[in-house]
């Protein structure tokens, strides 16, 4: 670092006559900005006057057997000191940062001060008590080794003031780093954390996304129709047309279940009807085969009232009773009472 004295280069002698002696500008090194010249004449340093304007014949000028190059601007300089642990194989780094600025550009040219680090960092290691703070504290504490440092080197540096001859330095902070394989081990740590944080955000979201999609369909076909047409996701005509197809759709599975009912109905009816006939012309045969006298007119009539004349729907079914009550309808044989035989008990209807 080459702070306060930026350069520092020796000069030849002028000659000629003390009246025409003059330093040629090549000669010097240029000036930054911020900079003034010191020029050694004899055993003396001596400031080129600040704001005047350069003369190469000055007499500083001519008979300077060098020069230094000063840095008066005021600068932050950080050191920093290594402090132990509680284990051998950690250590912290304190970083302490000073405010410094050239005061008397010509001691600090006379003490050669290149690098202003140098005093400063003596400084630092001058505190025996840091160590003493630090070496109570595993390398994961390094917050609380931060507050001891900070407060040991604020009493410190009050009562111990930074001192460099020609400069005026100011303590203003200190600052404490871990190793870098712990700084490591955290950023990993840190990054896993926010890695998983996302991830679980990202599952909250698909959760809460998905929660929000299934209410919006659960509103219908056609609130879900409107969203999109809103959003821009689906275009009006396409969702009419959608809506019309399905609509008419339904009109056609409607009307083909309604004549599905119509026709189970119907066959359930016939099946009834068949059932019952099966079921009268059966009683009729074993009346007829019983060999009694049965007044027939009066079954078929009680039958007919019973079923509510459903016996004669159809006309087989009429055909087919007609034609028994003819074969039920026999010649009675001389001497039959015609109460001989009259069924006194309805169990005798059925063999």
């Amino acid at each position: 670092m080459n702070y306060p004295v930026v350069a520092e280069q020796g000069l030849g002698v002028v000659q000629g006559s003390w009246w025409s002696r003059r330093r040629r500008r090549d000669d010097l090194p240029p000036l930054p900005p911020g900079a003034v010249y010191v020029f050694r004449v004899g055993g003396n340093y001596r400031q080129f006057p600040e704001g005047m304007v350069f003369d190469s014949s000055h007499p500083d000028v001519v008979d300077a057997a060098s020069v230094s190059l000063v840095d008066v601007r005021a600068r932050m300089v950080e050191v920093e000191r290594t402090v132990p642990s509680v284990s051998e194989a950690d250590s912290f780094t304190i970083r302490a940062s000073f405010a410094c600025q050239v005061t008397d550009p010509t001691i600090i040219a006379r003490q050669g001060i290149v690098d202003v680090t140098v005093p400063l960092r003596a400084y630092l290691a001058g505190d025996t008590e840091l160590p003493r703070v630090s070496a109570g504290h595993r390398v994961e504490e390094v917050n609380a080794v931060r507050r001891e440092v900070t407060h040991r080197m604020t009493a410190y540096s009050a009562i111990v003031a930074p001192r460099v001859a020609g400069m005026n330095v100011d303590f203003i902070s200190a600052e404490v780093h871990a190793s870098d394989d712990l700084r490591n081990w955290e950023q990993k740590l840190r990054d896993e954390r926010r890695s998983q944080e996302l991830r679980r955000g990202q599952r909250d979201f698909e959760t809460q996304e998905t929660h929000r999609v299934a209410e919006l369909l659960a509103q219908g076909s056609d609130y879900a129709d409107a969203f999109g047409i809103t959003r821009n996701r689906i275009d009006v005509a396409d969702a009419a047309a959608r809506i019309h197809r399905t609509t008419e759709d339904e009109t056609v599975r409607r009307h083909q279940a309604s004549q599905e009912d119509r026709e189970h109905v119907r066959m359930r009816e016939t099946a009834d009807a068949q059932t019952r006939r099966d079921m009268v012309l059966t009683l009729l045969r074993q009346m007829a085969d019983s060999g009694t006298y049965v007044d027939y007119h009066q079954v078929l009539e009680q039958l007919l009232a019973d079923t509510g004349g459903q016996l004669g729907a159809s006309g087989s079914g009429q055909v087919e009773l007609t034609g028994e009550r003819r074969l039920l309808e026999v010649p009675r044989q001389p001497g039959d009472h015609p109460h001989d035989g009259f069924v006194k008990d309805e169990d005798d209807l059925v063999d």
